[in-house]
């Protein structure tokens, strides 16, 4: 049997002279026999889901082009020439032998792997039985929201719960419904151990709110309103609150705010270095690559009045609010970029590349309060749909909804996560499970009953030894 290697370090990350592309090597691997001996190992071990989360897999490329481009708000970005093949994104030509489906698959099961070395071998510990408990139950949080990633996109895939005793990784797909229950037990479980807050040293370890944020999420993908419902009332009652202003959510200065639920600490540090998720979105040649950008849909998507259209696309030849005459350096690339991901220069920290301090909003409270709304308009509930939907436009300085019918308030509710939650990798998924995605990205080469979901990668069919049923379409 191969042996099971857990890297311990983030990836090393090297920018080729072109920008284009990076090569990712392990710096350091331990041979897991040798490892989980000592309460540092459990810690290590743990860091290094974490780690995972920043890493370039998970928010560098792949899943930028996976989550991002194959919506309607997203478009590739750079110049025409630079990574041509994320066209095949936009236009639903992607194929099993891919390499964007190949590699975000292998960079979740990568993540589910860490997890899984967490929760097999942590408990076998000689430690603190309060801390022991704990890393296991931060580690079921993060795999379900890796879970929750792959089930998205793939639709069923096998399930382990844990490392395989008998070292046996050939198995199955599991349903798409057994996957989402597995994740919604994983959720269920977390939340009964993690504390509600940790001091300032251990910013971004997900916490109880984070796993029921997740969970009221889980269950709207799975149509179970009353259960998103209730679990998103938990989360609502436990302090959180909006970001009275939208720009400053986004900035350095408004990580770990009021309204973070689930975000990642992307700070440059010796132990972890950076993050390029905001590096392959920032200005083209100013701050970045200018990938990823947002497109005239997007743009049309606000109604007049809507501040969150001119503090969410970053334009050429606009000064931000900071004080960064935006001015690219490409002259054939686009003239919008992700205002999301902007680090003001006066704040960037170079030693781990531009914008690396930026954090991942995965979850904020805004969500919250709209799957919120959208389970009570399902249960019938109008008028606590309309209390949470204008909690948010009010926000964005606009007046309450007009909407006050089932019906109207359901397109309601989609069209506000649409512009509040945009470029956030929440748009093509949104689109599946409410229906709308033959109507939006139709014209773009959808294909019903086949673009709903990812071909499994060539190479994971060919090693399942016919365990696999391919997706319908591929």
């Amino acid at each position: 049997m191969k042996k099971i290697f857990l890297t311990l370090s983030i990836l090393s990350l090297s920018i080729s002279c072109n920008n284009d592309f990076v090569d990712i090597k392990d710096e350091g691997q331990t041979n897991v026999a040798n490892f989980f001996t000592t309460q540092d190992d459990a810690m290590q071990a743990t860091n290094a889901i974490y780690s995972f989360l920043r890493s370039w897999e998970n928010s560098g490329f792949p899943a930028q082009y996976v989550f991002g481009v194959t919506g309607d708000d997203v478009e590739k970005g750079s110049n025409p020439g630079d990574a041509s093949f994320i066209n095949a994104y936009d236009n639903f030509t992607f194929t099993v032998s891919d390499d964007g489906v190949r590699g975000y698959w292998i960079g979740q099961w990568q993540a589910v792997n860490r997890a899984n070395q967490v929760i097999t071998n942590v408990p076998k510990i000689d430690m603190d039985a309060t801390l022991r408990t704990r890393l296991v139950a931060e580690a079921r949080m993060l795999r379900a929201y890796f879970y929750f990633n792959l089930v998205r996109i793939y639709g069923g895939v096998p399930i382990y719960d844990g490392l395989p005793a008998d070292g046996n990784y050939l198995k199955a797909r599991n349903s798409t419904a057994e996957v989402y229950n597995f994740i919604a037990s994983d959720l269920i479980a977390a939340s009964q151990v993690l504390p509600q807050t940790y001091s300032a040293a251990d910013r971004g370890r997900v916490t109880k709110g984070a796993a029921l944020g997740l969970l009221s999420k889980v269950y709207l993908y799975m149509k179970d309103y009353q259960k998103a419902y209730d679990t998103s009332n938990q989360v609502i009652g436990m302090g959180y609150s909006l970001d009275p202003d939208f720009n400053h959510l986004f900035r350095p200065a408004g990580e770990f705010g009021s309204e973070s639920v689930f975000e990642v600490n992307c700070d440059c540090s010796a132990e972890f270095g950076g993050s390029q998720y905001a590096e392959v979105q920032g200005v083209r040649n100013q701050f970045g690559w200018g990938f990823f950008t947002p497109t005239q849909e997007l743009e049309n998507a606000f109604e007049p009045g809507d501040i969150r259209k001119e503090l969410s696309i970053l334009r050429e030849g606009e000064t931000t609010l900071e004080g960064d005459l935006i001015k690219k350096g490409d002259p054939q690339a686009g003239n919008m970029w992700n205002q999301k991901v902007y680090v003001p220069s006066s704040l960037n920290n170079n030693a781990c590349g531009y914008g690396s301090i930026q954090n991942i909003r995965i979850l904020r409270f805004a969500d919250i309060l709209l799957i919120n709304a959208e389970a009570a308009n399902e249960l019938g509930n109008t008028a606590v749909a309309i209390t949470n939907i204008n909690k948010v436009r009010n926000r964005a300085q606009l007046g309450n909804t007009t909407a006050s019918s089932q019906g109207a308030l359901r397109t309601a509710i989609w069209q506000e996560r649409r512009v509040e939650l945009a470029m956030e990798m929440d748009r093509f998924p949104d689109l599946v499970r409410t229906g709308q995605a033959a109507t939006y990205l139709g014209p773009k080469g959808f294909k019903t009953g086949k673009n709903e979901l990812f071909p499994i990668p060539l190479d994971a069919m060919n090693q399942s030894n016919g365990l696999f049923v391919q997706n319908p379409g591929y």
